[in-house]
């Protein structure tokens, strides 16, 4: 295959390096939480207990983002080759009931807003968490590590503070005007009534003692304990529907993971009611009949037939964006090759068409993401959220808990697949994948981003597979988006690609960025490492090389320790020392 450039539309230049080792690596949203699966890994943990660490001090560092409030999904290898999925996705409470919103309208764009913003902002947007009890359980059955040694670097910048990031001091200003109206959240974030700034040390002293409370007594405290009794009564007198007993109750579910082959690279990935893995196979599937490599990296007929598969599977999403307890997913339809050839068969290659349309997604862009690998075969890939930014825009007085918002998720109309129902799990576009060749992993990868993470991976796929980029490339190219409306192109294009992509009848966007930062990792067949994070986020690859002395060596050889060693294996010198 001719390089990637030689046949490509658009160029572009990795603004980011990535970093290539045999130990371990962790990609994650933030250097803090990288270190903090890299010492895990360092200390005799494994990919599990590293990404455990990493998902805790997330929830310090990128506070907006990630909390032990929320929920997510784990794809998980383990060195044995078994693969699975660990849900963790939050769940309606006991109380909601499909009515329990009052819609402001039934038409977009404003189907999904309910009067007050009760399913947004507060106590009533707060659904059942799961993101502790998940982290909890996946390093108690997989784990090396104790669970007060995997959070101890949480603690540790809670306590004694963290310098605030540039993007984390524009994400506290965008919702300072939520923020304000919570006294509790706006003494940590908005001190003295501002915004803190880039270069501010943020402490967290009740939110440390929060988590100290959970490495002494794990994740009973706020399932079933006097944590949970604390948090649940106070969201009860606000307002909330969450009660006591919906911690108590609350399951993490373990599920298969759905699988799919593209191009000879079998394609591993979460199913519902994360809706990535399914849709993520089924734009493949529909991409595999045609030539894209000689088609070439952003040219106006590759992103032509990306929009247009990525229509399809937004008129199909409906249908597979449901807790499959409550809702006959047709799963393995949309992930077969008999029906992508007649979905494919709708596409015209000079034209854009409109697809039937299913209903969009309100999910929010405001997630984080980790790709964690060690040595032994562990490789994790994880995507956790408290939904939008700050959740619910509130705190729980003595905790620093920020509870997620995920209720915005329900469809608060009654009768549909997503309407709320008790005990029903939210969707998500979560779309951690694996990649693998004959069996072994070629790559692992995923990212924030709502609705569009779908899309923004499966593109990252066709980057490795198809046009054959490096891991590093792949993470930064140039992205596009759509669910049958505009069609979003980030700048990364060029000006005359964009022309003529809209020439074909797409309504054009050109867009800053496309979904968030990617976390990735490349697995060489020398046993080699090589992790990327992309552009758009402060995402950063670490890795542990080297290694342990060869056995035996020591710094000074000591003729009576010689000598006793030898005494003590009958005479075998086999242990005996070399100068270093």
């Amino acid at each position: 295959m001719k390089p990637w450039r030689e046949r490509a539309g658009s160029e572009f230049t990795s603004e980011k390096t990535s970093v290539t080792a045999s130990r371990g690596m962790a990609v994650t949203n933030h250097p803090l939480a990288s270190a903090a699966a890299v010492e895990m890994m360092a200390s005799g943990g494994n990919a599990i207990d590293a990404t455990v660490a990493a998902l805790f001090t997330l929830t310090v560092v990128e506070p907006m983002m990630v909390g032990i409030f929320g929920g997510g999904t784990a794809l998980i290898r383990l060195a044995d080759g078994r693969e699975i999925v660990i849900d963790g996705l939050s769940t309606a409470p006991s109380s909601a009931k499909p009515d329990s919103y009052t819609p402001v309208s039934d038409h977009w764009p404003k189907y999904m807003e309910t009067e007050g913003w009760a399913n947004r902002v507060g106590p009533k947007a707060v659904a059942v968490p799961g993101n502790l009890k998940a982290w909890c359980e996946v390093a108690a059955r997989f784990g090396r590590l104790p669970l007060s040694t995997l959070m101890e670097p949480a603690i540790r910048h809670a306590a004694r503070g963290f310098i605030v990031s540039p993007y984390l001091a524009t994400c506290i200003a965008d919702t300072a005007f939520d923020l304000a109206n919570d006294p509790e959240i706006a003494s940590i974030l908005l001190p003295g009534g501002k915004p803190l700034q880039a270069g501010s040390l943020l402490i967290q002293k009740n939110y440390a003692q929060t988590l100290r409370e959970i490495a002494q007594g794990g994740p009973e405290v706020l399932y079933g304990g006097d944590l949970g009794r604390k948090v649940a009564d106070y969201l009860k007198q606000a307002g909330s529907f969450l009660r006591f007993e919906d911690l108590e109750n609350y399951k993490t579910v373990q599920r298969e993971p759905v699988r799919g082959t593209y191009r000879g690279v079998e394609i591993v990935g979460p199913p519902p009611p994360c809706s990535g893995g399914v849709h993520t196979i089924q734009i493949l599937n529909m991409l595999e009949a045609f030539d894209r490599a000689e088609l070439g990296f952003g040219t106006p007929d590759t992103l032509h037939l990306v929009l247009e598969c990525l229509k399809i599977a937004a008129a199909d999403r409906r249908a597979a964006t449901a807790d499959p307890a409550f809702v006959d997913v047709p799963m393995a339809k949309l992930i077969s090759k008999d029906y992508a050839a007649l979905r494919r068969s709708e596409i015209k290659r000079d034209r854009a068409v409109v697809f039937e349309q299913g209903v969009l997604s309100v999910e929010s862009h405001n997630t984080t993401h980790v790709t964690i690998a060690d040595s032994e075969g562990n490789i994790v890939t994880s995507t956790q959220t408290i939904n939008s930014l700050f959740g619910a825009r509130i705190m729980i007085p003595g905790t620093g808990i920020i509870p997620n918002n995920y209720m915005l998720l329900f469809d608060p109309h009654p009768g549909h697949a997503l309407s709320l129902a008790p005990g029903k799990r939210i969707t998500s576009g979560i779309s951690a994948l694996i990649g693998k060749k004959d069996g072994k992993p070629i790559f692992a990868l995923g990212l924030p981003g709502a609705h569009r993470i779908p899309a923004s991976a499966m593109q990252a796929v066709l980057n490795i597979v198809d046009h054959g980029m490096t891991i590093q490339e792949a993470v930064e190219a140039p992205r596009v988006f759509t669910q049958g409306g505009e069609a979003e192109l980030e700048k990364g294009f060029a000006p005359a690609v964009r022309d003529k992509v809209a020439a074909l009848g797409h309504p054009v966007v050109a867009m800053d960025h496309v979904a968030g930062g990617m976390c990735a990792i490349a697995f060489g067949a020398d046993g080699a490492m090589t992790g990327a994070a992309c552009w758009r986020a402060d995402r950063t690859p670490m890795g542990i090389g080297g290694g342990l002395a060869r056995q035996g060596t020591s710094f000074f050889t000591d003729p009576r320790g010689v000598a006793a060693r030898k005494a003590s294996t009958n005479g075998k010198s086999d242990l005996e020392g070399t100068s270093a």
